[in-house]
C-alpha cells in the first residue's frame, strides 16, 4: 500500500542467485511501498533499479559492473533515475562500488534492507549512500509486514541467515554474517499470513536452515519443531526445506521426514566432494562414509525420498584420485537432481590462496561428472512412469489447456487440466518422462 502523500513512482529489481535473494525482493518491495513504489516489469521506465546480487558464482562482480554498464543509457535519458546494488556483491565491494561505478546512487548489504527507505530519500536528495553494516536490529521486524495482496500457491519463507562453518570456499560468513535464527512466533506468523492469501506451499530458506534454532514458546526450536508446528497450519498443504549442511541433520529433522506427511519427499543436501582429503581442505568437517551413512538413515525414514546435491569439482589440491572418489559417492547416493560447478575463487576466503587446478582438467572433469548426474536424474525421471503423484497446479502450461506444477518430489509435471485446478493438489498419472520434467493425465478417481 502507497502513501497518500507520495507520487507513484517505478520499481524494477532485478535479482540474482539462490531463492533467498528472490525472497529478500520481495521484502525490499515491500519495504519501498510506503515511499510510493510499485513493481514494475522491466528497467525502461523505473524511477529505481535495483540489483539484488549473489556472490556466489563465479566473477559474480565483474558481472554486476557490466550490467552496471549497459544501464548508462537509461541514465542518460532519465537524470532522475536512480539506481541501487543490494546483496552479497554489494555486502563484499561496499564503497569500491561507488568509486568504480559513479552512476550507482545507493549500496545496501542484506543485513539492512529495512533501511531502504531511507537509503533511497538521499539517494534522491543527490547524496551517495551506503550501508553494508551488520546492525544488531532484526532487519524482519523493522521490514514489517507484507502487502495483502493474493499469492500465488508457492512461496519462500526465510528463517535463518548466516553461516558459523566457514568452508574455505565460500563467502557467505563474510557476506550473510553469522547465523541467526528468526523467533517461531514470527516465522508462524507469516506462514499464517501467506496462507490466508493463497499460499499452499512454503519452502523454509536459510544459508544453513537446519542450522534454525529460533526462541519458541517453551525454549529454542530446533527446525524439526518448527515444520511440525507449522504443517498443522490449516490450509498449508507442503512444506519444504532448503540448503542444509550434513553436520546439521539431527534425529529429530530425520524423524520428520517419515512422520510429518506435508514435509515433502525431497531433500537438497550437499557434500561438495566425495574425497576426504577434499573434504577436510574444505573445512566442510565431515566425511564422505559419514555423508552416506546420513543418507541410508534418510531413506530409512522416507524411503521414496528423491536426494538433491552440490559439488565442487577442482578444488584446490584436488587429484584425480580424490575425483574419483566423488564419482563412487555419486554411484553410491543415485541423485534425483544435483548442481556441480567447477571451483572458482572468491577474494577473501582461504582456498583463493591455494594452488588451483588446472582450468582443462577442471573442466573435464566437470563434464565427466555432469554425464554421470545426468545418467541418475534421467533414471529418477523414468521411474516415475506409471506412478501416482500430487500435483500443486501452479500456472498455465505453454500448450492451450496445458497446467504446469510441481509433485512431491519437485519435478516439473505437464498436465492438460482446467484452470479451476490452478493453486489446487491434484493427483496426476506420470505418462512420459523428458530430463526435466514429466507428462501426466488427471487420475480418475
Amino acid at each position: 500500500m502507497t502513501s497518500s502523500t507520495s507520487p507513484t513512482r517505478k520499481l524494477f529489481i532485478k535479482t540474482y542467485g539462490c531463492q533467498m535473494n528472490v525472497y529478500d525482493s520481495e521484502r525490499m518491495a515491500e519495504a519501498l511501498a510506503p515511499s510510493g513504489y510499485e513493481i514494475a516489469d522491466s528497467a525502461e521506465g523505473a524511477d529505481l533499479i535495483l540489483l539484488n546480487t549473489c556472490h556466489i558464482r563465479e566473477k559474480a562482480a565483474e558481472k554486476v559492473y557490466s550490467e552496471l554498464g549497459r544501464l548508462k543509457a537509461l541514465k542518460a535519458d532519465n537524470p532522475d533515475l536512480k539506481i541501487g546494488v543490494a546483496g552479497c556483491v554489494a555486502q563484499a565491494e561496499g564503497d569500491e562500488i561507488l568509486r568504480r561505478q559513479p552512476l550507482v546512487d545507493l549500496v545496501v548489504g542484506p543485513q539492512s534492507y529495512h533501511r531502504l527507505p531511507e537509503l533511497e530519500a538521499r539517494a534522491r536528495q543527490g547524496a551517495k549512500a551506503l550501508d553494508t553494516d551488520f546492525p544488531e536490529e532484526d532487519k524482519f521486524d523493522r521490514l514489517g509486514g507484507r502487502a495483502r495482496a493474493r499469492r500465488g500457491p508457492t512461496a519462500f519463507l526465510t528463517v535463518q541467515e548466516g553461516c558459523d562453518k566457514f568452508c574455505a570456499f565460500c563467502v557467505v560468513p563474510y557476506t550473510r554474517g553469522a547465523e541467526v535464527s528468526r523467533p517461531a512466533e514470527k516465522v508462524l506468523a507469516e506462514a499464517r499470513d501467506l496462507v490466508e492469501r493463497g499460499v499452499r506451499e512454503i519452502t523454509l530458506l536459510g544459508q544453513n536452515v537446519n542450522a534454525y534454532h529460533g526462541a519458541g514458546t517453551d525454549g529454542d526450536w530446533g527446525l524439526a519443531r518448527l515444520i511440525r508446528e507449522l504443517a498443522a497450519i490449516d490450509g498449508l498443504d507442503r512444506l519444504r526445506y532448503t540448503t542444509s549442511h550434513p553436520n546439521d541433520m539431527e534425529d529429530d529433522l530425520i524423524a520428520a521426514h517419515g512422520e510429518v506427511p506435508e514435509l515433502m519427499p525431497y531433500l537438497h543436501l550437499p557434500v561438495q566432494s566425495g574425497s576426504d582429503r577434499v573434504l577436510k581442505a574444505m573445512n566442510r568437517k565431515h566425511t564422505a562414509e559419514g555423508y552416506l551413512r546420513l543418507i541410508d538413515r534418510i531413506r530409512a525414514a522416507r524411503p521414496d525420498i528423491l536426494m538433491s546435491g552440490d559439488f565442487i569439482v577442482g578444488f584446490p589440491g584436488e587429484s584425480e584420485a580424490d575425483f574419483e572418489d566423488t564419482l563412487a559417492l555419486v554411484r553410491e547416493v543415485g541423485y534425483g537432481q544435483c548442481y556441480s560447478f567447477k571451483y572458482s575463487p572468491r577474494p577473501g576466503t582461504p582456498a583463493a590462496e591455494r594452488a588451483h587446478v588446472a582450468e582443462e582438467v577442471k573442466a573435464e572433469r566437470l563434464a565427466r561428472l555432469q554425464a554421470l548426474l545426468a545418467e541418475q536424474q534421467e533414471a529418477a525421471q523414468q521411474a516415475m512412469v506409471g506412478k501416482s503423484v500430487g500435483v500443486l497446479f501452479e500456472k498455465a502450461g505453454r500448450m492451450p489447456g496445458q497446467l504446469v506444477g510441481k509433485s512431491d518430489h519437485l519435478q516439473a509435471v505437464h498436465v492438460e487440466a482446467p484452470e479451476t485446478l490452478l493453486g489446487r493438489i491434484a493427483r496426476v498419472d506420470i505418462t512420459a518422462a523428458a530430463p526435466n520434467s514429466l507428462a501426466g493425465r488427471l487420475s480418475v478417481e
